[in-house]
């Protein structure tokens, strides 16, 4: 008998969310990095577990008009350090996002709010950003602006006229 009932095949799969940081009811970049997080770790699954990596995808699109509030754009700073002593780069968020965009202050938010362990990095690249609205992820998605897509199973009608035989 197995140890681990009722962890199916079914219950690990990975479903791909949409959030589009364009739509005027985006929460600010804190607050969505948290819900983004909690849908990387998995925890909205009744299957959770900290050791288990058994998350979904996300797709963030618009991330170009990333929300904060107060002035963080200016007074926010992002360090990176070198192996060189005494050698610290400083960059500001308004900086960051000329430079390298929103997705990549998106993608550092989320990544200080995954737990740091092994999992962190591979959760994290499920994690999908864009610029503008367009993307190559539109045939996985699952919820699309709010509404839930319908995906039908191929079935074989061979199969189903032998079983209602």
């Amino acid at each position: 008998m197995s140890q681990t009932i009722g962890k199916t095949r079914l219950a690990y799969s990975r479903a791909w969310h949409h959030v589009s940081l364009a739509s005027p009811a985006t929460p600010s970049l804190g607050r969505l990095a948290s819900r983004i997080a909690i849908l990387l770790m998995g925890k909205h699954k009744p299957i959770w577990d900290p050791s288990t990596d058994c998350g979904d995808y996300v797709v963030a699109t618009g991330c170009n008009d990333v929300l904060v509030t107060g002035k963080k754009k200016e007074q926010k700073m992002y360090y990176k350090r070198t192996t060189r002593p005494g050698v610290m780069k400083s960059l500001s968020m308004e900086s960051m996002i000329r430079k390298w965009g929103g997705g990549e202050v998106l993608k550092r938010a989320v990544r200080g709010m995954l737990p740091k362990n092994r999992l962190r990095d591979k959760r994290l690249d499920r994690l999908k950003v864009f610029e503008g609205e367009a993307h190559p992820y539109r045939i996985n998605l699952m919820r699309f602006e709010g509404r839930i897509r319908q995906v039908e199973p191929e079935v074989k009608t061979e199969v189903l006229k032998q079983m209602s035989v």
